[in-house]
């Protein structure tokens, strides 16, 4: 039987995160994200409001990234994986769950003093699982793209003049 398990989160950070490191020396990272939900009411005539509040674990460079650029407000867009860590409570002797959020990847939003979501962040030198860049000083892009020295894989470059965007 197949089974798919992906998250895609945009939210707002509740704190400010704290890096900490495992006894092998691998980086992780606790995030809290707050992500709203909006809708009208129509019975009671006014719009409302509904927050989740969702835990995300964060490992490796992509921790120590979060560490770094991330702050308590500060917009962030996570894709990742569900995860249900079980445990026995030590005061009462139950069986505890949670669900979380394992990030894959993460996308830094916003500008460097900004706390709402305007856009993509840059992270100099920051680098996400897959490869691609957050942005830096030798990055001629803007907003974590390709860099200017890109060729697609067809076989010769294309045209400055002829690119779309």
């Amino acid at each position: 039987m197949a089974s798919f398990n992906k998250v895609i989160l945009m939210g707002n950070l509740v704190f400010d995160p704290e890096v900490r490191y495992t006894a092998g020396g691998t980086a992780v990272t606790e995030l809290r994200l707050a992500v709203n939900r909006y809708w009208f009411d129509k019975q009671a005539n006014e719009r409302r409001e509904e927050t989740t509040f969702v835990d995300v674990t964060l490992w490796d460079r992509k921790a120590e990234v979060a560490g770094e650029y991330l702050a308590k407000g500060r917009p962030v867009l996570i894709e990742g994986r569900l995860q249900l860590d079980t445990w026995d409570d030590k005061e009462t002797g139950q069986k505890r769950s949670k669900l979380r959020v394992v990030g894959e990847t993460m996308q830094l939003l916003g500008g460097r003093g900004d706390s709402g979501s305007s856009g993509p962040r840059s992270a100099p030198g920051g680098q996400s699982n897959d490869g691609q860049s957050y942005g830096g000083a030798n990055d001629s892009s803007s907003g974590g793209g390709p860099s200017g020295d890109f060729e697609p894989s067809s076989g010769g470059g294309i045209p400055d003049d002829d690119v779309p965007f």
